[in-house]
């Protein structure tokens, strides 16, 4: 059987988008952990924040930080250098570290431009703890976590996403939305789950790869992955707009879909 790898967005889908639990996925997860199967976390959060959730469900794989801004591979984790020479690499506590996205400051820069041209933004670097805490729900010591980025930038804006995204696209930037917009340079999800399956490739031969989000900015780690898997939104409905062949529209919301769709394709695979 080949080698399965499973790549997964946190916020919506194995998170619960209001309490930020896994508690309904604890099956599933324990399943994974149990047969050895790599489970990358890919998600708009920083790293320090993803670090935390690593921490939680007990979790040693690489994890895609930012919208595919960054990603991390404990050291040691592969048997050798699985990564190309093109890529900009770096070493930092205790990861070996492939640098994909923006400058933060160039992020902040172009909000700062978007301001002067009328759109009235705010990004997570205007924000104090305390307003990023009461608006995502997270503890305060979460959120000063969530505002520590490195390669993307969220923002609210209450105007038209499609003003917004031409202007940010227009000045060399790439924009994108989950529960937040977000302004981040030439990468994203999708790219960085093909730069870690190739290496898990290098490492295993054959790989099966799984992707399960809920929102638009999973599209291109969906697209990427052999099984894509869409959990249900809180309002029960699925994302609109998010078309990827075979792609398998889970029944139940977040946590709770991503569970019940990561054992079907499992127990389908021959791995559980």
């Amino acid at each position: 059987m080949k080698k399965v790898v499973i790549y997964t967005d946190l916020d919506g889908t194995l998170l619960d988008a209001e309490t930020y639990s896994f508690k309904e996925a604890v099956p599933a997860l324990s399943l994974v952990r149990e047969k050895g199967i790599p489970l990358v976390f890919c998600s708009s959060k920083s790293g320090k924040e993803i670090e935390y959730y690593r921490e939680k469900a007990v979790n040693c794989h690489p994890f895609v930080s930012e919208n595919g801004g960054g990603i991390f591979v404990p050291r040691g984790y592969f048997d050798g250098d699985r990564f190309g020479p093109e890529l900009r690499r770096g070493s930092r506590d205790g990861y070996d570290f492939i640098r994909l996205g923006a400058r933060y400051e160039d992020l902040r820069n172009a909000l700062k431009e978007l301001k002067k041209r009328g759109f009235e933004v705010k990004g997570f670097g205007d924000m104090s703890v305390e307003e990023i805490a009461r608006l995502t729900g997270l503890e305060p010591s979460e959120a000063a976590l969530s505002r520590e980025r490195e390669f993307d930038e969220p923002f609210i804006f209450d105007g038209s996403k499609e003003d917004i995204c031409a202007a940010i696209t227009g000045m060399g930037f790439m924009c994108t939305r989950g529960r937040f917009f977000h302004i981040l340079g030439d990468s994203d999800k999708g790219r960085a789950v093909s730069i870690l399956t190739d290496a898990y490739k290098k490492e295993y031969g054959d790989v099966f790869t799984i992707a399960l989000g809920d929102n638009m900015n999973d599209l291109p780690m969906l697209e990427a992955a052999d099984r894509a898997v869409l959990v249900r939104k809180p309002d029960g409905a699925h994302t609109a707009g998010i078309e990827v062949p075979g792609l398998i529209k889970a029944d139940g919301v977040g946590p709770a879909g991503w569970n019940s769709e990561v054992l079907r394709i499992l127990k389908e695979l021959g791995a559980s």
